[in-house]
């Protein structure tokens, strides 16, 4: 039969094949190559993507500039297309979408070999550049900003490049290789002319000479900078020098490093830059007590919420505007390519209509083919399963309850049973009998997944709590098992239940903990218990737990398993909700 089915599946895609072709053909026989220019179309958008970048409506302009992206050729309009990608990934940055970011800048990588001005390509680096930075890579920040040194630009990208891998530098604390860079940046005239970046300079420059313990020298670099930045009056960069200023005095006057971490506070919310008003509200934290340190947590805390609420709902925002865009273009071409054929339709219905009513008799008659096969091949897998069922649960009745029946039984031939301890050691094996046959029941019945199953897998668990081993239970009520399939369902139930057996057995477990837990459309499961451990590597475990791998695996979840002799033992499960 698998024969057959694989000759009957060569022949439908040979059809196939052969339809695609033919109609290919005759497409491409009717293509016109009347292609009218999009460049005005291109420059117009462009405008006014720049009004409302430059009005700092960057919604709207991240709106415009993903419209210019889906008209632009990335080869004949490299320069537009490439710029247009920049633009996006700069606003994608200026909100915290790093990654989204990076993704976007990435997309025009390819294309820069088609643009002559180095410009647009250092634009590209730098943004990859300070991307990378805030998400900790500094490697690969510090790579770019070495790509956009060697290109050949104006003195001053050359400085900018130059002045962010001293940054970097600072980030990765090698402070003396940072300030090496600073002392070389704030002799150039280009700096110098320009107050703010001469101003930060500075300012990093004091800030190296503080961290490598040169006081004296660090003071004068900080209050130098900050005379600077007083007469320019730039809220951030004067939030820059008193966070610096801050850190400098936080162990030499603590009176004035607060006066200067509330500065930094006010001019960071001045300016509603919600990252380094974190870092000063850090420092402010750290050198509060009481009251004050109660309220400027609380601020903390609900910055850090607002921040990652915000910079979600934007993430969300662009990629929408993106697939809005996307699907938009699509529908165009299909609406073009509709109208195209509308023309040849006629001509071509017979045809189609013979060859439709060909893939629809093979399709059928390969899907009953493969139906029979499948239901062939599943009812042979059932009786399988059957059988090692059967042959698990005999081998069990044999290893766990046939000897202790038969030592039973000699115990009674062998023993008075007028006697009290006597009585009482024969109820005692009757009572662990009983007990492992109820486990083997309990293994082997089926298992409840209607709207009673949480009740079913609350009780089968706490079936295993005794005076021995204590089972702690968290959160099972808080998951949304009604939107759960049955087979995931039982899946949760057997691993559980596997997972407390084998504790049960082997483990001398005293304490147990379950605890249930729901976080973006998953289900995670932490289990624990202090019993002995074990050895993963030793065959015979190994082999049990294969079993719970597998079935996690089959509902597409992942199990890690963590163990050793005398740690005790623990199992993390996470698996999708739908």
């Amino acid at each position: 039969m698998a024969h057959d089915t694989t000759d009957i599946m060569r022949s439908f895609l040979y059809i196939i094949f052969t339809f695609l072709v033919f109609f290919s053909c005759q497409q491409s026989s009717n293509k016109t190559l009347n292609q009218k220019s999009t460049k005005p179309q291109i420059d117009k958008l462009i405008k006014v993507a720049n009004s409302f970048y430059d009005n700092n409506d960057f919604d709207s302009a991240f709106y415009y500039y993903n419209k210019v992206k889906f008209i632009c050729h990335p080869v004949t309009d490299a320069v537009s297309y490439v710029s247009t990608l920049n633009r996006m990934a700069d606003i994608q940055q200026s909100h915290g979408d790093y990654a989204g970011s990076e993704s976007t800048v990435t997309e025009a990588l390819p294309y820069l070999k088609y643009i002559k001005n180095p410009e647009y390509t250092w634009n590209s680096y730098v943004i990859l550049s300070i991307n990378y930075l805030n998400t900790y890579d500094y490697k690969n920040a510090t790579l770019y900003n070495q790509k956009a040194l060697q290109l050949q630009t104006v003195p001053w990208r050359n400085l900018a490049a130059q002045n962010n891998i001293a940054v970097i530098l600072i980030e990765e604390e090698k402070y003396k290789e940072s300030l090496e860079i600073f002392l070389s940046l704030i002799t150039k005239e280009e700096v110098i002319s320009d107050d703010l970046f001469y101003a930060k300079a500075l300012d990093n420059v004091g800030f190296c000479y503080f961290k490598t313990n040169d006081f004296e020298k660090a003071i004068y670099y900080l209050n130098k900078s900050l005379e600077i930045r007083q007469e320019k009056g730039s809220p951030f960069d004067l939030g820059k020098s008193y966070l610096h200023l801050a850190k400098f005095y936080e162990k030499r006057n603590a009176a004035l490093a607060k006066k200067y971490m509330l500065l930094s506070y006010n001019q960071f919310t001045i300016v509603n830059n919600a990252d380094e008003r974190l870092s000063s509200l850090k420092l402010i934290t750290q050198n509060s007590s009481g009251a004050e340190l109660k309220k400027y947590s609380t601020k903390y805390v609900d910055l850090v919420d607002s921040v990652f609420e915000v910079r979600q709902k934007v993430k969300n925002q662009f990629a929408r505007v993106k697939y809005d865009s996307k699907r938009e273009k699509d529908e165009n071409l299909k609406l073009k390519t509709h109208k195209a054929e509308n023309e040849l339709q006629l001509e071509r219905q017979k045809n189609r209509n013979i060859i439709a009513y060909i893939i629809i008799v093979l399709s059928l008659s390969l899907i009953i083919v493969l139906y029979l096969y499948l239901t062939s091949r599943g009812k042979k897998e059932k009786i399988e399963a059957t059988y090692k069922s059967e042959t698990r649960i005999a081998k069990k009745l044999h290893d766990e309850l046939a000897n202790d029946i038969y030592h039973t039984m000699a115990f009674v031939e062998n023993k008075n049973l007028a006697l009290t301890e006597n009585r009482e050691h024969l109820l005692n094996n009757l009572d662990i009998i009983y007990s492992r046959t109820r486990d083997i029941s309990k293994e082997k019945c089926s298992i409840i997944t209607d709207e009673n199953y949480v009740s079913g897998l609350k009780e089968m668990i706490l079936g295993f709590n005794t005076s021995n081993a204590s089972i702690i239970l968290s959160n099972l009520e808080t998951i949304s098992w009604n939107t759960l399939n049955r087979n995931k369902k039982t899946t949760v139930y057997r691993v559980l239940q596997e997972l407390l057996v084998n504790m049960k057995k082997h483990s001398n477990a005293c304490l147990v903990e379950i605890n249930f837990k729901e976080k973006e459309k998953n289900i995670i499961i932490n289990y624990t218990d202090n019993g002995k451990g074990a050895d993963l590597t030793k065959l015979s475990f190994k082999n049990g737990l294969h079993n719970v791998e597998n079935r996690i695996h089959s509902i597409k979840g992942k199990i890690d398993i963590d163990s050793d002799p005398g740690k005790g033992f623990k199992v993390f499960i996470k698996m999708p909700l739908l």
